[in-house]
């Protein structure tokens, strides 16, 4: 059975399965949570927007979505088979077959797809070098787009990307664009994969440079700051200043909205 699941656990969890050969029931997400928001954090790679996006919404037990995640498990998957974003026509066709799960795990999520666990594959060298092209593929993008918009529906949704608060969600209460210089990016990325990647600093730090020149530059939902969204320089700041910083929009967001 394809469509989206949510569960109720001692902590709140989000437990996602979605298949592209259908979309998943409209009725089934539209119960909407009194009280609650939802926040689009935006920014370019390496800007640390899951672990940041991940810990606001445990601050404030509401759900998070791993939209990166999402992309980076159909760009998995289409080099597994062998299928390069410039074959349009194959990537659709394949992923009408595609399966993500998104499973809460204590110190993150497990990400699996067609039922294989592939949590640390999609964070590899490879997958990074080519998810922004197979994510300027408009059919793969809308069907992901459609699924996110359905998931915050409910409201209480904290979802990361570089084009939530521009694309998917423009009526998010709460918009950030978070940011940091491509040599703090660099060193932040450098730090969790030096043991999984003999790549350099400099390297990486080019590699960040170019991604986000694809990312501004594609022609379907480039990246870019909403006008509305409250940027958010992080280069000199720690993770627990930056998720106190959202946590305090979010405050002042509830304050004037009861103006």
């Amino acid at each position: 059975m394809c469509g989206i699941i949510f569960t109720s656990q001692a902590k709140p969890a989000f437990f996602l399965r979605q298949c592209l050969r259908r979309s998943a029931p409209l009725a089934s997400v539209t119960s909407a949570s009194s009280g609650k928001i939802n926040i689009a954090i935006d920014g370019p790679a390496g800007a640390g927007k899951s672990t940041i996006a991940r810990m606001v919404a445990g601050r404030l037990s509401y759900v998070y979505v791993d939209t990166g995640a999402m992309y980076r498990a159909a760009t998995w998957y289409c080099q597994s088979l062998g299928v390069e974003p410039e074959e349009v026509e194959q990537v659709l066709q394949i992923v009408k077959d595609l399966v993500i799960d998104l499973i809460p795990i204590e110190n993150g999520q497990q990400v699996l797809v067609n039922g294989q666990e592939v949590t640390e594959q999609i964070r590899s060298l490879a997958v990074n070098a080519k998810v922004s092209r197979y994510a300027q593929i408009e059919g793969l993008r809308s069907r992901l787009v459609s699924l996110q918009r359905q998931m915050a529906l409910r409201k209480g949704v904290v979802m990361d990307g570089r084009d939530i608060g521009t694309t998917v969600l423009p009526d998010a209460e709460v918009k950030v664009y978070m940011t940091a210089t491509v040599e703090e990016r660099a060193k932040r990325r450098y730090k969790e994969m030096k043991e999984q990647s003999a790549i350099s600093l400099e390297q990486l730090a080019a590699d960040i440079a170019e991604r986000d020149r694809l990312d501004q530059e594609r022609e379907i939902s480039p990246l870019r700051q909403a006008d509305d969204a409250r940027l958010l320089d992080t280069t000199h700041m720690c993770i627990e200043e930056v998720v106190e910083t959202i946590v305090s929009y979010c405050k002042i967001y509830g304050m004037e909205s009861k103006a």
